[in-house]
């Protein structure tokens, strides 16, 4: 066994870094044992020096990160600290200066992975990330390692936890949207502001991280197309439950059936009950992997929180420790594919409408007039309404999203389309 111990650099000692830093004491002898080598904090980055860390020497805590990464001495650089700066600088510089990397920074990744990749690469190091994606599920390693041999032609998965915890209250209690999203707040599932978790930037992030590994395509996040779950209704809920469905919020990373692009996209959607995915309730997180030899593959587990995060950080600290000691490198970035990453206009699904209508003779056959026009298919319809006033409920075959959405802009026009209060995809059949 080496004797000499690896030095790790953890930048960022909040809820995760501090599960990072305990794990790595408490677990010390287990972790020399896994790895071959002692593994030692030789410094910890923080912004707040003065706060209290128990099991962290002070003298390990520093302010100045810049300095900690460019040491020489230091084996692997943990990033905690999430953003874009100053993340991006500290990584770029720690593989400058002989430090691999393990990062949890989903939204770096999904901006400026390729570029990240590549400075690993020129400098002969590692670049691991599975905690950036679903907390403590086993997911990036499986994709780039243990399907590297298959092709890989979907991924669907509910990958934030705030958002499932809100849509599961709101299907299991029939909440509200606000009401839900308090309750999530009070327990600390939601943070005081929720935006990046409901207005779906957090899963964006993820799809885009996912769609690249999956497709050996690079995919930005700017690449994905994204849609917030403010407007789910209790309404909503009640007509996915007459269908025999619920919703969360998902992200879909697809081939197209010709396999010449790839898609990426994050918003909600209706799934039928009998789908894996339906169950996952509460705070927790799952992936549902669809590949030609493999088949169908469901990952499942808690997605946040200081421990299950810090798991997954751990994880990846025993491999880039394993490979420091054996002179070598895991995989690195894979997009020889170099698929075009398609507009959301060309994505094909079904869609579930809720229209307010005038309650008076011919309304439907107008409507159904607009479907036909721009060739999208209707499979159901359900009317209700008295007062002069109703309601009509339309779910379609598949269609493109491109001639969904001119269907709905043309509902618009109608005089006796009083608005549209609904649209929500249909997936997982």
């Amino acid at each position: 066994m080496r004797t000499r111990p690896l030095k790790v650099a953890l930048l960022g000692c909040g809820v995760v870094g501090s599960e990072v830093a305990r794990i790595m004491t408490t677990h010390a002898d287990d972790l020399t044992a896994r790895i071959g080598a002692p593994v030692e904090l030789a410094g910890v980055a923080v912004r707040r020096p003065d706060r209290v860390r128990e099991g962290i020497a002070p003298e390990l805590i520093t302010t100045d990160a810049t300095a900690l990464v460019k040491r020489g001495d230091i084996d692997v650089v943990v990033e905690v600290i999430g953003g874009i700066e100053p993340a991006r600088s500290l990584i770029t510089t720690a593989f400058e200066h002989g430090a691999s990397v393990v990062s949890a920074n989903k939204a770096l990744l999904a901006q400026d992975g390729a570029a990240l990749h590549a400075a690993a690469e020129q400098h002969g190091k590692d670049l691991y990330y599975e905690a950036a994606v679903a907390g403590a599920i086993p997911l990036v390693r499986p994709l780039r390692e243990s399907l590297a041999g298959d092709k890989i032609n979907r991924v669907m998965g509910i990958v934030n936890g705030t958002t499932n915890f809100i849509l599961d209250k709101m299907d299991s209690t029939g909440a509200g949207y606000q009401e839900a999203l308090d309750e999530a707040t009070a327990l600390g599932y939601a943070e005081a502001d929720p935006t990046a978790d409901v207005e779906g930037f957090d899963a964006a992030a993820k799809a885009a991280i996912l769609a690249g590994i999956a497709f050996h395509t690079r995919v930005r996040l700017d690449d994905v197309y994204r849609e917030g779950m403010t407007e789910v209704t209790a309404a909503d809920f009640a007509s996915a439950k007459e269908m025999g469905c619920t919703i969360k919020l998902l992200a879909i990373c697809e081939r197209a059936e010709d396999g010449a692009s790839v898609t990426a996209r994050v918003h909600p959607a209706m799934i039928p009950l009998s789908h894996p995915l339906a169950s996952v309730r509460g705070a927790y997180n799952a992936v549902f992997v669809e590949s030609d030899a493999a088949g169908q593959l469901m990952f499942y587990g808690p997605g946040a929180g200081g421990s299950p995060t810090a798991s997954a950080v751990l994880g990846d600290l025993v491999a880039v420790c394993r490979n420091r000691i054996g002179g070598a490198t895991g995989p690195g970035e894979s997009a020889y594919a170099a698929l075009p990453v398609s507009p959301m206009g060309d994505v094909v699904t079904r869609y579930h409408i809720s229209l307010d209508v005038a309650d008076k003779p011919g309304v439907l056959a107008q409507v159904a007039t607009v479907f036909a026009e721009h060739g999208v298919s209707i499979d159901t319809v359900r009317q209700s309404g008295k007062d002069g006033e109703a309601s009509l409920v339309v779910v379609t075959h598949r269609a493109s999203d491109a001639a969904l959405t001119g269907t709905v802009e043309a509902l618009r026009k109608l005089d006796t389309v009083r608005g549209v209060a609904s649209i929500m995809r249909v997936e997982g059949e």
